[in-house]
């Protein structure tokens, strides 16, 4: 990860442009953290992470709670059952 100064970011802000395609570019503020510059091909890939949602279980429909019911691990996954024993 690199780090960089306010500063200095605004001063090569075009240098720290070509680097965010590579690696996320932190600016600092005080030593602090404070803003993160990224590609916007790893920003929408954040993106589609976001779209998803948590629900209770009670908030499930019917045809949720059908579908789940039916559903079944793709065998490449079946190790993972062990880990739960």
């Amino acid at each position: 990860m690199l780090h960089v100064p306010a500063s200095e970011f605004q001063k090569l802000f075009g240098h720290y442009q070509d680097k965010a395609l590579v690696e996320p570019v932190f600016v600092t503020r005080n030593g602090r953290e404070r803003t993160v510059l990224l590609s916007t091909e790893e920003y929408y890939r954040l993106k589609k992470l976001d779209d998803r949602k948590a629900f209770y279980i009670e908030e499930l429909s019917e045809d949720d709670m059908r579908a789940l019911s039916v559903s079944e691990v793709p065998a490449a996954y079946a190790h993972l059952d062990d880990e739960l024993r």
